[in-house]
């Protein structure tokens, strides 16, 4: 049976967790192999909103182990907030595994991403503020706590002496800030220690002992394509790889193992955060599709960024992963605009480029291309069928299908777990 890959293929928020949701009732495990509670998922199961930010997706379906991967820094604090939320509304969360091998958010990796971001004024990235980046670059500068640490104070207390005698020059000599001292880490993480113990395992070998049964896996992608550190719109990007092949390392599945490597794209395009867009709207049509399709970010609230497709980042997205489908999702929100444009290609300096340009100065330089397609009035929200759909929004589907180089499998209709027409069934 298959392991699954699930990528989103824009800039985030195009609907993972929802596309996660409908997989995990009928998969064994969902796993997040990378982020933090930087990245979240809004999923509606029946009429109800659930706002998920650490949490895999497939925690909402009752037969199915949600696991956080190794690749994924955990921010314990945010962490029990969320599964005290759930479980206070009925949810199940005792299957929950954490790797032993994830890192750890520490406070004073919060403390230096704020302070950080106010540092760079004009050049700040645009982060969430929740310590995401400096837990990763204690990770790659191996000063990382990890989540096996806390249960051993000896070795915990020697990782925190060392992570801070570098960052207590950083705060007090740079930022002008109080050192921080190794007790308040301690006993930060102290509380903690007891109600994560049973949550632990070794996450990988039993994945990998999973995929032998043949049950299930799905890998959950936080962020996506042009948020990945090494492939996205550097420097405007997260701290990880959101790409299929970072799910690999996030949760030690080899890539040998993986059968299909799902893309999620919305019908338009939309992104949080400072960088270049192509094809962004300042107009009034950027404030409909902001409004129309809820376009406001799960963690900070902040509104989303909107503009019209981008066939070009699809087709390098689809490249990119190696993407076997694609789930178009909120193609209803685009219902009763007359003239749809999809960006085919980029103008830089008067220079066509149909893929995207090589540096990041032409990146931000460059120019939508567009194609029109006609649009529909009809309500599609209760659609199941591809031929229940108007005949432009079948002919826009086909259209985005053929220009972005991967079939659409999964077209969603509407927020709610039931609002998708399934064309090629993900499992098969």
């Amino acid at each position: 049976m298959p392991a699954i890959v699930v990528v989103g293929a824009q800039w985030g928020d195009e609907g993972k967790g929802k596309t996660t949701d409908i997989l995990g009732t009928s998969v064994d495990y969902v796993v997040k192999p990378n982020g933090g509670n930087n990245a979240g998922h809004t999923v509606v199961v029946g009429g109800e909103k659930y706002e998920l930010k650490l949490l895999p997706a497939g925690i909402l379906s009752p037969n199915v182990t949600p696991v956080i991967g190794n690749g994924v820094v955990v921010n314990l604090e945010a962490l029990f907030e969320e599964i005290d939320a759930l479980e206070s509304r009925g949810a199940d969360t005792s299957k929950l595994r954490i790797s032993a091998n994830a890192h750890l958010v520490a406070p004073y990796h919060q403390t230096l991403d704020k302070v950080t971001e106010r540092f760079l004024g004009k050049r700040a990235i645009g982060t969430t503020g929740r310590g995401i980046g400096p837990a990763y670059m204690d990770k790659i500068g191996r000063l990382g706590i990890r989540v096996q640490d806390v249960f051993d104070e000896s070795i915990l207390r020697q990782k925190i002496e060392g992570s801070l005698r570098q960052k207590n020059e950083l705060l007090v000599k740079v930022y002008n800030r109080r050192a921080v001292s190794v007790e308040e880490i301690v006993e930060y993480f102290e509380p903690f220690i007891e109600r994560l113990r049973p949550y632990v395992a070794e996450t990988e070998l039993m994945l990998n002992e999973a995929l032998d049964r043949g049950e299930v896996v799905v890998m959950e992608g936080g962020q996506a394509t042009m948020l990945d550190v090494d492939h996205g719109t550097y420097p405007f990007v997260t701290s990880s790889n959101p790409t299929a092949g970072g799910s690999c390392v996030g949760t030690g599945i080899g890539p040998t193992r993986i059968n299909r490597v799902v893309g999620i794209v919305k019908a338009y395009t939309t992104r949080v955060g400072a960088g270049p867009f192509p094809t962004e709207l300042f107009d009034e049509m950027g404030e409909y599709l902001q409004k129309a399709g809820g376009e406001f970010g799960v963690n900070t609230g902040r509104p989303r960024r909107c503009g019209w497709y981008d066939a070009v980042i699809a087709r390098y997205a689809a490249r990119t992963n190696g993407f076997t489908d694609y789930v178009l999702t909120k193609l209803d929100v685009l219902t009763g605009i007359e003239r749809i444009p999809v960006c085919v290609a980029y103008e830089v300096d008067g220079e066509r480029h149909d893929e995207m340009p090589v540096s990041q100065t032409e990146f931000h330089h460059a120019k939508p291309i567009f194609e029109y397609f006609d649009g529909w009035t009809e309500d599609i929200t209760k659609a199941r069928t591809f031929d229940d759909l108007p005949e432009n929004a079948q002919k826009y589907v086909l259209a985005l299908e053929e220009l972005s180089s991967c079939r659409m499998s999964v077209i969603g209709v509407g927020p709610d777990r039931e609002q998708s027409i399934v064309r090629h069934d993900l499992l098969d």
